[in-house]
Formats: C-alpha cells, sequence, structure tokens
C-alpha cells in the first residue's frame, strides 16, 4: 500500500469536513437565504453580503454567533421609503417579553414597513398575540426552514411575480376574473419566500423532462 497515496486521499477527504461549530453553519445558511429573499423581493442587498463564505462569516461572527450581530436591515429599490428588518430570535422559545423588547427598541423606533422574525424554537400563544398588535407586517420562520433556498431547487417550478399591471392584462386577455384563476395558499411556501399578500399573482413555469415547457397562473388566496 502506498502510504503518501493514503495521506493525500485522507487531505482530500479532510477539504470536505467541516470542522466548526453546527450552530455557525446553520445561521450562515439561514441568514444566507434571507439575503436572497430580500434581494428577491425586490430590496436592495449587496452581493457581497450573499457571496460570503462560512470562513468568512465565521471570522466575523464566531463559533457561537450573538444573533444580535445578525440582523438584516434593507431598503426597498424601487421605494426606499419601504424598510424590511430581519431578527434572529435567541435559541430558547420565544416568549412574551421578547416580543415586547423588540417592540419598544426596534418597532417603535425605526419605522418599518416589514419585519421578519427567524425563532428556533416554540413560539407562545401570547408571543403570537403580542406579535398581532405590531403596527407593521410581520413574518415568522423558523431557522431550519430557511437552510436551503427552495426556489433554487432543481425540481421545483420558476415563479415569478406578476406586477398589479401585468395581472390586469392577464385576466383582460383571457377574459376571466381572479377567482378563476389557480389557487395558491398563503402559507405555501413559495408565498411565504415572496412575501405575498391575498389576490396576488404568481406565473409558475414548468420545464423538466415529463412536463415540457408548461406555464400557469395562480393566485394568492
Amino acid at each position: 500500500m502506498n502510504i503518501d497515496g493514503e495521506e493525500n486521499l485522507g487531505n482530500c477527504l479532510s477539504s470536505f469536513v467541516d470542522n466548526g461549530s453546527s450552530e455557525s453553519h446553520r445561521y450562515y445558511l439561514a441568514r444566507r437565504t434571507l439575503l436572497e429573499m430580500l434581494r428577491d423581493r425586490g430590496y436592495a442587498v449587496p452581493s457581497s453580503d450573499i457571496e460570503l463564505s462560512l470562513q468568512e462569516f465565521r471570522d466575523r461572527h464566531g463559533q457561537t454567533p450573538d444573533v444580535d450581530t445578525l440582523k438584516i436591515s434593507a431598503l426597498h429599490r424601487d421605494d426606499p421609503s419601504q424598510k424590511t428588518l430581519v431578527l434572529f430570535c435567541p435559541p430558547n422559545i420565544v416568549k412574551v417579553n421578547v416580543i415586547r423588547a423588540i417592540v419598544t427598541e426596534i418597532v417603535n423606533r425605526d419605522r418599518l414597513n416589514r419585519l421578519i422574525l427567524v425563532v428556533q424554537s416554540k413560539i407562545t400563544s401570547q408571543a403570537l398575540k403580542a406579535v398581532e398588535l405590531i403596527s407593521c407586517k410581520v413574518e415568522i420562520f423558523q431557522i431550519l426552514d430557511l437552510l436551503i433556498n427552495i426556489t433554487k431547487h432543481e425540481l421545483k417550478p420558476k415563479h415569478l411575480v406578476l406586477t398589479d399591471k401585468e395581472k390586469e392584462s392577464l385576466l383582460k386577455k383571457y377574459s376571466i376574473e381572479e377567482k378563476q384563476l389557480p389557487r395558491m395558499s398563503h402559507n405555501d411556501a413559495i408565498a411565504r419566500y415572496y412575501g405575498l399578500e391575498k389576490g396576488q399573482v404568481v406565473k409558475v413555469t414548468y420545464n423538466g423532462e415529463l412536463t415540457q415547457l408548461h406555464v400557469t397562473y395562480r393566485c394568492v388566496w
């Protein structure tokens, strides 16, 4: 047996092993998905932030990142008055005091249009009631749902959100009403990714080996 060959093989395999903490890796993946999500929603997100490597992330935030340093603030490209803030909640159960602190320290201070909360555990019923009282639109994601970007999955069809004008043209072209379009639940993973509201229409393009090229439209309900 060639000892040198064994050593080379070992070095090669070791390059695929992540020697850092799973905690930092989880935060890195979730934050990258969130940055891509904001970009796809039309927000101004620097490419350098999305392309940050895992090692660069760890150099910046350490192996046990402080969730307060992971927040993301972004303005919409077409309307800078539209501001979204992303906050990572601590890993323990999210109680009402956590939501109240967020409202007092952030929401009431910053003029937000949308707040995205990333939770890592359960959120109590009282905390959910407190969320409902927040003045801006609030979305809640479990961190495990953000470890991959679902829009990049090879089996997922391409989704394109129509503008109000494009939606109107579509309905006029086929002489139909909104309610006659196939439906998409507002809890659908794609609807949540794009932050879609009731009544918005998505163009769905399938182009697989079995389906071939096929286009349909779905309305969020």
